[in-house]
């Protein structure tokens, strides 16, 4: 143990979501530790890769201490149906992690669908509220669940002043999706049938053929063939007949060519195994909804076809288009005909109403095909009248449900619904927005042992690897846990490309190895100093070291050639923008020998919004209409506010390299000895 003075009681452990075995929770007898827990974690992994669609110059990150993030409390009823990558909808008490569901991606100004994973999952009970739309899609969830509205993430509730003070929603807001998905068909005996009807008549073939006998007599060769390319609506067509005492053949039909892909089929030409074919999947005198429901899925696996505009079911058959429509009405469906010129007499059913009736077809009927119900790349629109028309507390705490994904939300019960992907490391850990920012502190003691295993695998490519890009690895229990020195060594050993941001001159500690990593493959430091004023200092960054202690640690670390540099992050308006305060940090940062200086003017996005807003009304109320102002339409400032704040991180004598402090757009990079760590600013400070 490296620890002194480390108090431990036997009995307390947890389980965090995404480990598979408790963590320890350890406490230390210290003034800057008190009410301060300590997780004990075993990692199964010590790089960590960004995600490709991130403006990161880096694909790579090690974090062996979470902390310092924001933590989502997010949470749905259990039974709210959550949008699955396979076109269905389940339960979100039922998703696993590593499931694959839908959320959303921005590409540019549109927001589209994506397939994206279930990360983590966890339950806690909080007080929970309906929210009613007037289309009467129904959602059950905490008061602090966010849903995309038509004027950005809103909470399920807030206040206009006080504490709880946030954007909310109200009944002027419309939520963004789809509306309430529909119940998905259960499989009675009417629904197979009615699949085998569509599916047989659609793409199957019943053939008979008169024969002559050797001994000059007739008789009759009856076969049955169902042919397909998607073995998913084949494996389910031949488990309904293996139901129905109907025993079938496999065989590959017409082996991949080309661009063409393999069609295997099942078949049969005993002619019991044929009259039962012909009756189960015969026309019905009376078909009910569960028969229409089959045939539909039926049909549209054997005929269907999908674009982001148009559902369709096509055929020949004037009898089948006929049933097509029938059952599509019966189920509520508005459709169209849309007539061919082919001689064979071609026509389509078109089911009308775009995404949201797509999604509604998919559900009544379930066709088995999945190619078929993607709607990856789809724009995400509102199709139904989603306005909110009540927001009601139920009364009572229930068991609420939350989940982490790769894209930061997921699709509930029709609407996008939110889940904080900018701080995934402490958000599904259920830790919340406050306390837990900064006194649970999750330590993955086996960090240095797991890098030294991944760093010798022969598929890694010796990637540069960015450290302290989500939580500073220098905050003062790193003096206690003594992890970076062996991830230092482990890089250093495999001559890997790295740097490091933090605000801390514990640093220091390892110069030694800093000169060992420079002297053998490329390190870079920079030391992050958002401001000299003391008041401004002790009221935004209480817990860290004095910033002028930092810049006499980027001077020590210039003078023993370990290139270093300043980053002045965040730049904030009224707070540290004072003209004198910059140019002094320049001042001294050129002193200090700075390779580069970099600055950043304030990004509010996601969490950050609220998190700065609370605090700059505890702290300096009379900006808060400033800020307002500023950041009314998005996480960035004006442009002519950010030229304004460029002007002051500029080239002059000094640094050779200097960095502007506008925000990011699109497609824009950084330049420099150190990436772009904070372009996205994970951390408010």
């Amino acid at each position: 143990m490296r620890w002194d003075n480390l108090t431990v009681d036997a009995d307390s452990e947890a389980r965090l979501p995404g480990y598979r075995d408790p963590a320890a929770i350890r406490t230390f007898d210290a003034p800057e530790a008190l009410d301060t827990r300590f997780y004990e974690v075993r990692a199964k992994s010590a790089l960590n890769r960004v995600p490709e669609k991130s403006r990161m110059p880096f694909r790579w990150t090690i974090n062996p201490y979470r902390g310092c993030t924001h933590a989502c409390s997010y949470c749905l009823l259990g039974e709210t149906p959550v949008l699955t990558a396979d076109g269905r909808h389940r339960p979100i008490a039922d998703l696993d992690v590593g499931d694959a569901i839908y959320g959303t991606v921005r590409e540019g100004k549109y927001r589209k669908y994506a397939t994206t994973t279930v990360l983590a999952k966890w339950m806690s009970v909080k007080p929970a509220y309906r929210v009613t739309l007037e289309d009467g899609t129904e959602l059950v969830a905490s008061g602090d669940h966010r849903f995309l509205s038509d004027r950005g993430w809103k909470h399920v509730t807030g206040t206009e002043q006080g504490p709880d003070c946030r954007p909310h929603l109200t009944t002027n807001n419309s939520l963004v999706g789809t509306g309430s998905f529909a119940d998905q068909p259960a499989t009675t005996t009417d629904y197979r049938r009615g699949y085998l009807c569509g599916m047989i008549r659609g793409d199957g073939c019943i053939s008979s053929r008169r024969h002559r006998r050797a001994n000059g007599t007739f008789g009759e060769s009856r076969g049955f063939r169902l042919a397909l390319v998607d073995l998913e609506a084949l494996r389910r067509a031949r488990e309904i007949l293996v139901e129905d005492r109907v025993e079938t053949r496999q065989r590959v039909f017409q082996r991949a060519a080309g661009d063409h892909r393999e069609v295997v089929a099942i078949g049969g030409g005993r002619a019991p195994s044929i009259e039962r074919i012909h009756e189960v999947s015969a026309w019905p005198e009376f078909p009910n909804l569960d028969w229409c429901r089959g045939f539909l899925a039926g049909i549209f696996d054997a005929e269907g076809s999908r674009s982001d505009f148009a559902l369709r079911i096509a055929n020949t058959d004037g009898e089948i288009i006929n049933t097509v429509a029938v059952c599509l009405k019966r189920l509520g469906f508005r459709i169209a005909y849309d007539l061919t010129k082919n001689p064979n007499g071609l026509m389509y059913v078109r089911i009308v109403g775009g995404l949201a009736e797509h999604l509604r077809f998919f559900h009544v009927t379930d066709p088995a095909i999945t190619r078929k119900r993607s709607i990856e790349g789809q724009m995400v629109k509102t199709f139904a009248n989603l306005r909110v028309a009540a927001i009601e507390p139920l009364g009572q705490t229930l068991p609420l449900y939350d989940i982490t994904t790769g894209t930061g939300d997921f699709v509930a019960n029709g609407v996008v619904s939110h889940n904080c992907f900018a701080r995934p490391t402490h958000t599904y850990l259920d830790f919340d927005a406050g306390r837990d920012f900064e006194r649970e502190i999750v330590v993955k003691v086996n960090v240095p042992e797991v890098l030294r295993t991944e760093l010798a695998r022969p598929s890694w490519k010796r990637e540069h690897v960015a450290i302290g890009t989500n939580t500073d690895p220098y905050q003062w229990v790193e003096g206690r846990y003594q992890l970076m020195p062996e991830i230092w060594a482990a890089l250093r050993d495999a001559c890997n490309p790295c740097s490091i941001l933090t605000k801390s001159p514990l640093l220091l500690r390892d110069l030694p190895l800093f000169k060992e990593l420079v002297a053998r493959t490329d390190f870079t430091a920079a030391l992050s100093v958002p401001t000299l004023e003391e008041k401004a200092w002790r009221a935004s960054e209480p817990r860290t070291p004095h910033p002028r202690a930092r810049l006499e640690a980027v001077a020590e670390l210039n003078r023993n050639g370990i290139p270093t540099g300043i980053l002045v992050a965040p730049l904030m308006p009224g707070i540290n923008d004072d003209p004198a305060q910059v140019e002094k940090i320049l001042e001294l940062a050129a002193e200090a020998g700075a390779v580069s200086v970099g600055g950043i003017a304030l990004h509010l996005r996601g969490e950050v919004r609220a998190i700065f807003f609370e605090w700059l009304r505890s702290y300096r109320p009379d900006l808060v209409p400033r800020y307002e102002a500023l950041y009314r339409r998005g996480a960035y400032a004006p442009e002519g506010e950010r030229r304004r704040l460029s002007s002051m991180v500029r080239d002059r004598d000094g640094p050779s390299r200097w960095r502007t402090a506008e925000g990011p757009e699109p497609n824009e990079t950084q330049t420099g000895s150190m990436p772009a760590r904070e372009r996205r600013q994970a951390t408010l400070f």
